[in-house]
């Protein structure tokens, strides 16, 4: 089969597209030929730059996030059958107490391929009707948003929450997971056409971070009681100061990200004084949150954001695109019409 490999770490162009041996399936195991992974900036850009904080083995192929039709079943699956349409869930071995989890193309030989190889047990169907563009998207975004707002920063029905980032793929899974569960929205980007974006997916306000002062006018949204929950991933170090004292007094910012830099300044007094919490997490993988977002998407209530389409040959090319910040949503590759 072919697979985008990487040899060595660098730029896009250590990628290369290469012809590698085919995948087997062993017990409890399935292989999905390819129909779509998208390009994440953290997990695919950072990762094949070496800079990633957690050691990768080399070679390695990268997607955490593959979505296809299983083309072969391992000894003891029963779950699933040949045909059948899925998504992968990132967590190959879900985390245990203290320990970081398993992840699909971080860990293990990921989705830039024809064919992958992964537990039946991180799979799960695809409802009719969803593309598998649109179900590799929600399955990414959307149970990290539900867990990260829902069960760990206690978000609530009448809370403020300022998404940061709003356009991209977390983001834009923040906002509707946020109006799901009864919050009232900021949007925040860094370009009006991001902001505008965002707001058409059910924000109540936005904010273009870039052109206006954010913390001011989160602070005017919300006649100055501050928002609950602060929705960060970016990890910007002229951006989180803004976000972080748009808090009202006991609110919670929760971050899953760092492609902003990661390291930011940090007001102590305020964190102490107003009694508010910072919270890291990388969410939690929950199945009936996975199932919530794809039937949701089935009947049009959860959209994605998608900005092109590519062929795998053209990874490299993607993994630019994604850097610059040129496009708007997410850049899929398609490994079917390689």
């Amino acid at each position: 089969m072919k697979a985008v490999v990487i040899r060595e770490f660098g730029g896009p162009e250590v990628m290369r597209l290469e012809e590698v041996p085919a995948p087997v399936p062993g017990p409890g195991e399935v292989v999905i030929r390819v129909h779509a992974v998208s390009v994440n900036r953290t997990l695919d850009l950072v990762v094949r730059s070496g800079k990633y904080a957690v050691p990768v083995t080399l070679p390695h192929v990268l997607g955490v996030d593959p979505s296809g039709v299983v083309s072969a079943v391992g000894p003891g699956v029963t779950a699933r059958k040949v045909g059948d349409r899925v998504v992968t869930l990132q967590f190959v071995v879900p985390p245990a107490a203290n320990s970081f989890p398993v992840i699909l193309g971080l860990h293990v030989w990921g989705g830039y391929a024809q064919y992958v190889k992964v537990p039946v047990a991180c799979t799960h169907p695809i409802p009719d009707g969803v593309e598998f563009t649109v179900a590799t998207v929600v399955a990414r975004h959307a149970p990290v948003a539900f867990s990260m707002l829902r069960d760990i920063a206690g978000l609530k029905s009448g809370d403020w929450v300022l998404v940061m980032g709003a356009s991209g793929g977390l983001g834009s899974a923040g906002i509707q997971v946020a109006k799901y569960l009864g919050a009232r929205v900021i949007a925040a980007a860094g370009a009006d056409e991001r902001v505008k974006a965002a707001v058409a997916l059910g924000a109540d306000a936005g904010i273009n971070y870039r052109a206006q002062n954010l913390t001011e006018e989160a602070m005017r949204i919300t006649e100055k009681r501050g928002v609950a929950v602060v929705f960060e991933n970016i990890g910007d170090p002229d951006l989180f100061p803004g976000a972080f004292a748009a808090l009202a007094r006991g609110g919670r910012l929760i971050t899953a990200g760092g492609h902003g830099g990661g390291t930011v300044p940090l007001d102590v007094k305020q964190l102490y004084l107003n009694q508010n919490t910072i919270i890291g997490s990388f969410g939690r993988i929950m199945a009936a949150d996975v199932e919530l977002a794809l039937s949701a998407a089935a009947v049009g209530r959860y959209r994605v954001l998608i900005d092109r389409i590519l062929p795998l040959a053209d990874a490299a090319n993607a993994h630019r695109l994604v850097d610059e910040r040129s496009g708007l949503g997410k850049v899929i590759l398609q490994p079917t019409a390689s």
